[in-house]
């Protein structure tokens, strides 16, 4: 990094460090201040946000959407304040407030000498679901390396600070394109690996994806996460998020395969996008509506619907 660049950012992390010392009633206030700032005054991405709801929720009302919305914003700007509050959470405090259920299927895994793939989505706070590494048996599994792909970012300051939250309870952050290396590597030296991987993006270009039918859209699902289970012969479970209530969360882990490789291709992708949707429909706020998921149309394949997917991609791969 350059010297400049340190100097120039110095105070924004002096202003990050102190807002993450301060209390959570505070930093609450600092939240509701925040979100009539994004919502009330600039409207961030409240066009997009609106577009998303009428198209992926028809049935419901204008002020059923807009209750949505409302939720949606306070979450958001929640969101921020409880990522900041990284820099300085204790390990106590944060079992507190994100508790995992089923996490000791990551040991099981590991027993079973198999790594894991752990499907994760910008659903409730995706950067505290990091914290899983505080609920296995780090003691059993001392070689075993818990982490996440990550797509770094182009502002190298911003990297690097985001890097240090993801990091902050040993999770080892991973770039997308390395991932496969470095699974293989650990899996050569007999340390095997549970690595979430964020699944709801748009894949990129050079990912031709895995189309369903999901939440009312045409939607690619990036496939990456389930080839690297295939080739490595990984288990798969699913992080499924509920917020209890407002710096409270509960995570469950669902199992998606016990041997990825034994699966049809398609499968485990499609397991996830139908239990990553239900949680939506059930709790909508608290899914990013601010990403333009659907901004490249992708079209389903010839002869697909919804009933018949996981036959239809079993037939087809």
């Amino acid at each position: 990094m350059k010297w400049y660049s340190k100097i120039l950012y110095a105070p924004i992390g002096w202003a990050l460090h102190l807002l993450a010392l301060m209390p959570w009633r505070i930093l609450y206030l600092q939240a509701d201040v925040l979100y009539f700032v994004v919502y009330r005054l600039l409207g961030y991405r409240k066009s997009v946000v609106r577009k998303n709801l009428a198209e992926c929720f028809p049935g419901k009302g204008k002020q059923e959407r807009k209750a949505i919305e409302k939720e949606f914003y306070h979450h958001f700007t929640d969101y921020f304040v409880e990522t900041i509050k990284l820099l300085h959470i204790s390990e106590k405090d944060m079992r507190r407030r994100m508790v995992f259920r089923n996490a000791e299927i990551i040991d099981q895994a590991f027993d079973a000498g198999q790594s894991i793939v752990l499907y994760a989505a910008h659903y409730g706070n995706w950067e505290w679901v990091t914290s899983v590494t505080l609920w296995f048996d780090s003691v059993r599994h001392s070689d075993a390396v818990q982490g996440q792909v990550y797509q770094p970012l182009e502002n190298e300051w911003f990297d690097r600070f985001f890097l240090k939250l993801r990091q902050r309870f040993n999770t080892v952050c991973i770039s997308k394109k390395q991932i496969l290396r470095e699974m293989i590597l650990c899996e050569r030296n007999g340390r095997h690996l549970g690595i979430g991987f964020i699944a709801d993006q748009h894949p990129w270009t050079n990912d031709e994806g895995h189309v369903l039918d999901f939440l009312n859209h045409p939607t690619a699902f990036i496939t990456g996460a389930e080839a690297i289970g295939r080739k490595l012969k990984c288990r798969a479970a699913y992080f499924d998020v509920r917020k209890l209530r407002r710096g409270h969360y509960e995570c469950t882990l669902v199992p998606l395969s016990d041997d990825c490789l034994a699966e049809p291709k398609g499968t485990i992708t499609t397991r996830y996008a139908r239990l990553l949707e239900q949680r939506i429909i059930e709790e909508p706020a608290y899914w990013l509506w601010t990403h333009k998921r659907w901004k490249r149309p992708v079209a389903f394949p010839e002869g697909y619907n919804k009933e018949n997917e996981l036959e239809f991609y079993t037939q087809k791969g």
